[in-house]
């Protein structure tokens, strides 16, 4: 079912929608039950019916957006027709889709809001564990095929890979990137680099 039935046949998911929507023009702050209401051309009970309160509104789009996500990239990472290089160029382009969508901004939002409010801090947590599997998943067949890596214990570079995308993220969304910070075109560099080391052969 694509994303546009879904829409015309749960009201929960049309919330949640309008909840994006009026999240990225207004941000965390400007978030209110009435706006996502008005937004969406519903009643505010609507929103008290399926999520209780603006928090479980926001925590429910946030699981919304990441469960995609991380459902879309355990397909990439598994696919072993595709070289870890490919994956990670994969990843640069998964990286503009969800900065256009808005996921990133939601999740940047939330971690922010996670620092004082505890509730939020465990979901995005858990959220944020999701994607650190997957990425010692990958950082393990990478280590299995180059021995070049074995400097690093997965779980250090699934860490390193997953604060260099943080951070790319927190960067692009405050406006940092430039001709003097190419943030993008570094990661993608890196695919490079990538390449280059699989189509080497590592020494016995």
């Amino acid at each position: 079912m694509n994303i546009h039935t879904r829409l015309r046949n749960d009201p929960k998911v049309e919330l949640l929608e309008a909840a994006r929507r009026v999240l990225l023009e207004c941000g965390y702050a400007g978030l209110s039950t009435r706006a996502v209401a008005a937004q969406a051309g519903t009643q505010m009970s609507q929103i008290r019916y399926h999520f209780g309160s603006k928090e479980g509104m926001i925590l429910g789009l946030f699981e919304y957006m990441n469960d995609a996500l991380v459902d879309r990239q355990s397909v990439t990472f598994s696919d072993p027709d595709l070289s870890l290089a490919e994956k990670w160029r994969l990843s640069c382009d998964y990286l503009d889709d969800d900065l256009a969508s808005g996921y990133v901004r939601v999740l940047q939002e939330l971690m922010a809001a996670g620092y004082s409010n505890a509730v939020i801090g465990d979901v995005v947590r858990a959220a944020l564990a999701q994607w650190r599997d997957l990425l010692i998943s990958i950082a393990r067949e990478f280590a299995q095929r180059h021995a070049t890596a074995g400097a690093f214990e997965a779980e250090e570079l699934a860490a390193l890979v997953s604060a260099v995308f943080l951070g790319a993220e927190a960067c692009i969304l405050l406006g940092h990137e430039s001709d003097l910070m190419p943030i993008r075109r570094a990661l993608r560099k890196l695919g490079d680099l990538m390449d280059r080391l699989e189509t080497r052969v590592d020494p016995e």
